[in-house]
């Protein structure tokens, strides 16, 4: 079967589900072929919208699939398809629709971001008229029809990680407007706690956490507003957490507050959904490794200090007190006694904590099973996990988890 042949079995399983149209590109971004009965005026609005522009940048930056977000909460997903030496050839495109349920009026409110487009009174008419006709598919099922679409145009298995996000899911988790059950309440509550805990920790491996919270949530719900106010009130709340978890974490308030108006004043500025897109991952990260450097030992040796960082950012692989020798160029006996001298702890105790540690994040805001946590931080068995989990909290791994999410 050829890439032809399963992208367009996967835009009818995709019709089975949801009311929602492909298109596809060449390389320098003109229309091929959709499947869009509004084809002529969302066209127009992909390009105007400036999504046509961010798709071929990103596909010249990478083969990861791109979700392009508008200022009036009208999202596309992009795949790419390109030759052996890496040659753009196709570009696939999934929608628009919405993540959530918006008015005409929001629309029109959105619509106000882009003035100054050479686009007819009549033409935007047509345009509204179209877009209340698109479907409403969560960040969730687009996210996963893209992974689906990059396999069946590649053959490679992404996570839902790898995707390039739109602002709409970078805000902190917080309450849904769309019938979200109780449950999944509690499961975005821990998912902010964690990523709250990573930032007074200085947690420099948060990426897996905060791409689930990403998922859990469209962020904090204001009713009547358009989109880019919403995602703008998301991110000001976000950076007012993280800001007062960064102080909590050991950040002078002197920095924090400075630093978090200022993210603020950039939210508040931007006028586009693309100026925003980047701001509440930036933010977070900038904050983490201020509380990372805050909470660096003084008292650790150059060597030793490595020796912890490079622990804390590969977690999830076996270390063993020869792989830190080979990365740092010390000799292993060396590193062994001067790593136990200055921390009190042997690497291999310090190592079984750390991973500890991560394991009590995974368990707070993801879904991952006792085994797949065991997996993901390189325990060789489930067994061991649990045995070494238990020996450093009390209580095995489930036991901690009901805890602390009751």
């Amino acid at each position: 079967m050829t890439r032809e042949d399963k992208a367009s079995l996967l835009r009818e399983l995709f019709d089975l589900c949801d009311r929602l149209s492909t298109w596809t590109y060449d390389a320098n971004g003109s229309l091929l072929a959709s499947d869009c009965t509004d084809e002529a005026v969302l066209n127009t609005a992909f390009s105007a919208f400036g999504c046509r522009e961010q798709m071929l940048a990103a596909a010249a930056q990478g083969d990861s699939p791109v979700v392009l977000g508008t200022s009036l909460g009208l999202v596309w997903g992009a795949a790419f398809e390109k030759s052996d030496t890496g040659a753009l050839q196709r570009c696939w495109v999934l929608g628009p629709v919405f993540y959530t349920s918006v008015s005409m009026g929001q629309i029109e409110l959105g619509y106000g971001n882009y003035q100054g487009l050479e686009l007819s009174l009549a033409w935007k008419e047509q345009f509204i008229q179209a877009a209340v006709r698109q479907p409403i598919v969560t960040n969730v099922l687009l996210g996963r029809y893209l992974l689906m679409l990059h396999y069946c145009l590649t053959g490679r298995r992404l996570s839902i990680s790898d995707l390039q996000l739109p602002s709409e899911t970078l805000a902190l988790p917080g309450r849904r407007n769309d019938g979200v059950a109780s449950h999944d309440r509690y499961q975005i509550y821990a998912s902010e706690r964690a990523l709250l805990d990573m930032v007074r920790n200085g947690d420099l491996h948060y990426q897996d956490a905060f791409s689930n919270s990403s998922l859990l949530s469209n962020g904090v719900p204001v009713s009547g507003l358009d989109p880019l106010r919403q995602t703008k009130t998301s991110i000001t709340v976000f950076t007012s957490l993280v800001c007062r978890a960064a102080i909590e974490g050991g950040l002078s308030p002197e920095v924090a507050y400075p630093l978090g108006d200022a993210y603020i004043q950039s939210t508040e500025s931007a006028r586009t959904m693309d100026e925003l897109r980047r701001l509440a991952p930036t933010m977070y990260d900038d904050f983490i490794h201020r509380v990372h450097r805050c909470r660096t030992n003084p008292h650790y040796s150059p060597m030793v200090q490595k020796c912890v960082d490079y622990i804390d950012l590969h977690l999830e692989q076996k270390i063993q007190a020869a792989d830190l020798a080979a990365q740092l160029g010390y000799d292993e006996y060396y590193i062994t006694r001067r790593f136990k001298r200055e921390t009190g702890y042997s690497l291999t105790n310090y190592i079984k904590f750390a991973k500890v540690e991560r394991a009590k994040v995974l368990l707070q805001s993801t879904k991952l099973t006792v085994q797949q946590v065991a997996d993901q931080l390189g325990f060789t068995t489930r067994s061991y996990f649990i045995q070494c989990f238990k020996a450093v909290t009390g209580r095995t791994p489930t036991a901690w988890r009901a805890r602390v999410n009751q």
